[in-house]
């Protein structure tokens, strides 16, 4: 728009647009009907407890460590509650979403080795390597040296622990 200033006025149904000239004086009006009610609006003590939660601490991209650990502080505060109302869930859904988006981007997490991996599945199990070995037909010398970071998982192996340990063999690959 050349020269001119838009404004928008709104009250809770419709909304005017003026066209303000340089000096200030309108030049054009028009009404203009807004949509202001959807099926994802929330009502009564729910709107209520997601406008305090707000209030309290606004959703707003994660800037920093400190403003990390205080959204994860509200955010335990309202796990620790139970059971929460609408407004309170559709506030910490989204406050976890600003929360995963900033861990997502800041503090990735490397993914375990293929002897973290193992290791893991026996604690979890709560066998020995020779009882694996036994289970799965693997010799005992290829999973002490994956146990030692010496050897990682062939395709083999992945296939025959994944059948094992009833996982995906997206959980035991992704080192490959």
């Amino acid at each position: 728009m050349e020269g001119g200033l838009r404004l928008l006025r709104t009250t809770s149904a419709e909304a005017k647009v003026s066209q303000l000239d340089i000096d200030g004086q309108a030049k054009e009006a028009r009404e203009i009907t807004m949509a202001t009610r959807t099926q994802y609006r929330l009502k009564g003590k729910s709107k209520d407890s997601y406008l305090e939660l707000i209030l309290d601490f606004p959703l707003a991209s994660i800037k920093g460590d400190e403003h990390l650990e205080e959204a994860q502080k509200v955010m335990g505060m309202l796990l620790a509650r139970g059971t929460l109302n609408a407004g309170e869930e559709t506030y910490l859904d989204a406050l976890g979403d600003l929360v995963g988006a900033y861990e997502d981007e800041n503090l990735a997490i490397e993914p375990a080795s293929d002897a973290e991996m193992l290791q893991h599945f026996l604690d979890a199990r709560g066998i020995t390597q020779a009882q694996l070995s036994r289970n799965t037909g693997l010799p005992k010398s290829t999973i002490s040296e994956v146990l030692k970071g010496k050897k990682r998982f062939s395709r083999q192996m992945i296939h025959k622990l994944a059948e094992y340990f009833q996982v995906d063999v997206s959980v035991l690959a992704a080192n490959i």
